[in-house]
């Protein structure tokens, strides 16, 4: 089979199109004809070499979409069922989906019913996911006032996609720390734009509803512009923090508000299906704003980092 092989780390120049072998069954693991997948900001750390665990040569990629080619479970995971799969240890333990076919745990793969065609299935799984887990958690109800917080993220825009969808009335704000991309931001559907300096927000306005998506970096700074009873799901760590330092829960909550979080790899085969669901209930736009093939991935990793990227990229493969 065709695959994207990294030997070692670097720039996206070090991820090489090869022939590799296929992989075959083994008990408890069944082989996924793979049809598509998104490219992520992890795979790109992973690629640079910043997630010690992973040895190479590996094969990356934490989610995928696709069919049974062989199973181990002929009753859950029959030839030719269309799957999804999404985190688990692909991509970083064992080989992932950047590939023709990727071999995995039983566990790991979940059986859908749906007929949404393989462009809009492969922007799915793990943004769209990571967004409607979210969604849920904040609870978002007509008169919100919603704001994303790292709004040009792919998971800041499916989230847009995933309200408005539901809500076309709810009024979300994005944000951005490049003025340049707020034309960008207004026309892919966010009601109005903040720019953010220096972690700080320039705005005096507070929010009902927050998906924080830059993570422990800006949180605190959120909770100055969460409204009282608001709620703030943290999700994303796109700051490169990973906890506070000096936070009291007690004084630097938004007056009586709560606080969740939701994260991929938190799956629920359930809740993968009713995001489904929800996506062709009301008829939400998912379509990525990029498409390449497999061989182009080294391409969309660039992409994904220009700074010029906004909303999925993903990559099909071709019969």
């Amino acid at each position: 089979m065709k695959a994207i092989v990294i030997y070692e780390p670097g720039g996206p120049e070090k991820l090489i199109y090869t022939d590799w072998p296929t992989p075959e069954v083994r008990p408890g693991w069944s082989l996924v004809k793979v049809k598509g997948f998104g490219v992520n900001h992890s795979e790109v750390f992973t690629r640079q070499g910043l997630s010690p665990s992973v040895r190479f040569p590996r094969v990356l990629g934490i989610e995928c979409v696709g069919v049974i080619s062989d199973t181990t479970d002929p009753v859950r995971l029959p030839v030719g069922q269309t799957v999804i799969s999404i985190m688990g240890e692909m991509g970083r333990a064992f080989d992932g989906g950047y590939a023709e076919y990727v071999l995995l745990p039983n566990e790991q793969i979940y059986p859908v019913d749906t007929d949404l065609d393989w462009t809009t299935l492969a922007a799915l799984p793990e943004t769209y996911y990571t967004a409607y887990g979210s969604f849920l958690n904040l609870r978002i109800r007509e008169g919100d006032r919603v704001l994303v917080r790292g709004g040009t993220s792919g998971v800041g825009v499916a989230f847009l996609r995933l309200v408005k969808g539901k809500y076309p009335g709810v009024s979300v704000t994005g944000t951005t720390r490049s003025a340049k991309k707020a034309d960008l931001l207004k026309q892919a559907g966010y009601d109005d734009v903040i720019l953010e300096t220096d972690g700080k927000l320039q705005t005096e306005e507070r929010f009902t509803k927050v998906l924080e998506l830059i993570g422990p970096a800006t949180l605190m700074n959120t909770f100055a512009h969460t409204a009282e009873g608001g709620i703030v799901c943290s999700t994303g760590q796109l700051g490169h923090q990973w906890t506070i330092e000096g936070m009291d829960p007690i004084f630097d909550l938004p007056a009586n508000g709560y606080l969740t979080s939701f994260y991929s790899g938190n799956v629920d085969g359930t809740k993968l299906q009713a995001m489904l669901d929800y996506v062709k209930k009301y008829r939400v736009d998912a379509a990525p704003a990029k498409v390449f093939s497999l061989k182009q991935v080294p391409e969309a990793h660039a992409w994904l980092e220009s700074g010029e990227s906004l909303g999925k990229a993903v990559v099909l493969i071709s019969e």
